[in-house]
């Protein structure tokens, strides 16, 4: 198994989390000093920024950058959040690469990042047996009850218009996939949350109707490594 696990780069540092704020930096607590780190993440982070949680810094000794940690990992209500939105795509590349996801093994190439038009680009394109298939990537972080995780957690005009724009794509040959990238653990269903995004939730309707095929996995999340381990079963239907 050791092959199918990501491990990070550098050993997280344990602290404790003071606030966040102008969306991309955070205070920490960092044994008896107070440091200010990066946020991965402009999402709403809804539900895990209480003061106090433990989280996971990223070290970062790249003398042109000047904060020198990164926000990896918050816990919260027991469970460890991975919270860095750049992971998502390189989880789901692992993933792909390792066969990790069911529905979309043994492809014959993997493109990360190919436009579809000039306004859209999907996170990857994958090619099988001459059928070439567009896969959109969401980082799903929030959670309201202790099993189900939930997406979005902000309103997202960005998101319906990927919905609708998979749609566009089956209309030109493709097959298209949307993959719920759920990075928190202990997870076992995912669900649209439609109380904070009604649109989001008619039109992820529509794009099924359509034939857009939708997919959520949990990743096995620790301060040593992240990677996807469990299909959750869907339950907005």
């Amino acid at each position: 198994m050791y092959n199918l696990v990501m491990e990070f780069t550098k050993s997280l540092v344990k602290g404790k989390l003071i606030k966040r704020y102008k969306r991309f930096f955070v205070d920490v607590k960092l044994n008896k000093e107070i440091v200010t780190a990066h946020c991965p993440n402009t999402g709403s982070m809804k539900g895990l920024l209480e003061e106090g949680n433990d989280l996971y810094l990223m070290p970062n000794n790249d003398p042109k950058r000047k904060l020198k940690y990164g926000l990896e990992i918050i816990k919260t209500r027991k469970n460890l959040v991975g919270v860095n939105t750049h992971m998502a795509n390189k989880i789901s590349h692992h993933a792909l690469d390792k066969n990790l996801i069911k529905e979309l093994k043994n492809n014959d190439s993997i493109k990360p990042e190919v436009f579809f038009n000039k306004e859209t680009r999907f996170d990857f394109l994958l090619e099988k047996k001459n059928q070439k298939i567009f896969l959109e990537v969401k980082n799903v972080t929030l959670f309201r009850d202790k099993k189900t995780a939930e997406f979005p957690d902000a309103i997202t005009s960005r998101g319906s218009k990927h919905l609708l724009t998979l749609i566009d794509a089956i209309k030109k040959g493709y097959k298209t996939y949307l993959l719920f990238l759920v990075q928190i653990q202990n997870m076992e269903y995912f669900k649209i949350a439609k109380d904070i995004d009604i649109e989001y939730y008619k039109n992820y309707l529509v794009a099924k109707k359509a034939g857009v095929n939708f997919l959520a996995y949990r990743c096995n999340i620790s301060s040593q490594k992240i990677y996807i381990d469990k299909k959750l079963k869907i339950i907005n239907d």
